[in-house]
């Protein structure tokens, strides 16, 4: 697949009227993977575990070059098996991620629910367990992790047929997670992180000191970037129907400032707790957003 029509680089509205989330998500897996340069994608999930002598017939590949150079003695590299690693991916799907600034734009809940469609499917590629959890003001969906053959389609079933609901329960869904992964695991959390930071961070770390690795896409529309509008405008808060009427101008620096803050608040609290943070805006290219995912997930490995 040449670089000019691979489907992981497409506007992602082009890519959605393709047709449903399935084919738009094996669409961009196929384009991704073929755009690796190297093989693996195995450095986002599979952890390195410890070295062992080399023994006849063992695969070149996973031989330790420099310590060979060191020490004139040949070891492989071991890693945990593919099998043992545990993958939940938890959606908001609130009022709030049912948004969209432009009528040639996915939702946010439309852009994040091919997202997990596409990470589900490079996770179970790899033969790994992968489950998910869809929450509003509660617990909506719950799939187990396994890494049997028809795992994705019953991901696929629980995410497309998650309704955008009113309110956020981030942190019972993510409390969740802590009974369903008994060992050490992978959660992916893929919000737009409109609600008490506190809180939800507060289960964030306890994921991250239970041992897991956990990685939070922030998806944001552009038009919430930045304040535009009339002269006059009124806004409605989506979850809890409240209504307030402003002139945009005069609101603009302000808001903008507080938007940047908010960002920085979330990427700041994630570095210093080993949380993978990435910005996602809704016209990004999902290949670009799985890209920089694993190379910051080889980068932490």
């Amino acid at each position: 697949m040449s670089s000019a029509n691979r489907v992981d680089l497409l506007d992602p509205y082009e890519v959605a009227q393709l047709g449903g989330v399935e084919i738009v998500a094996e669409g961009v897996v196929e384009g991704f993977l073929a755009g690796l340069h190297r093989s693996p994608f195995r450095g986002f999930s599979v952890e390195f575990a410890e070295h062992r002598p080399y023994q006849a017939g063992d695969e070149l590949r996973y031989v330790d070059w420099r310590m060979l150079a060191r020490s004139d003695k040949v070891f492989l590299k071991q890693y945990e098996e593919e099998t043992t690693l545990r993958s939940m991916i938890v959606l908001d799907s609130s009022a709030s991620m049912n948004w969209t600034g432009a009528e040639k734009r996915l939702t946010k809940l439309d852009y994040a629910k091919r997202l997990v469609a596409a990470l589900a499917l490079v996770f179970l590629r790899q033969r790994d367990a992968t489950g998910f959890i869809g929450f509003d003001e509660e617990v909506r969906s719950v799939v187990p992790a396994r890494s049997r053959r028809q795992q994705w389609w019953t991901l696929l079933r629980a995410v497309q047929n998650l309704s955008p609901g009113r309110g956020t329960a981030a942190e019972d869904a993510l409390r969740r997670v802590t009974g369903m992964l008994h060992r050490r695991g992978l959660v992916v959390f893929i919000s737009d992180l409109l609600f008490d930071r506190d809180l939800a961070f507060l289960a964030l770390q306890y994921l991250r000191h239970r041992g897991h690795q956990v990685v939070v896409f922030h998806v944001m529309d552009p038009a919430e970037l930045i304040l535009e509008g009339p002269p006059e405008a009124r806004f409605e808060d989506l979850e809890t129907g409240d209504l307030v009427s402003v002139r945009p101008r005069e609101l603009r620096v302000a808001y903008n400032d507080t938007v940047r803050r908010a960002i920085d608040a979330w990427r700041g609290q994630c570095r210093r707790s080993r949380i993978a943070y990435h910005h996602v805006l809704t016209d990004t290219p999902f290949g670009y957003v799985l890209r920089r995912a694993a190379a910051r997930r080889a980068r932490l490995a």
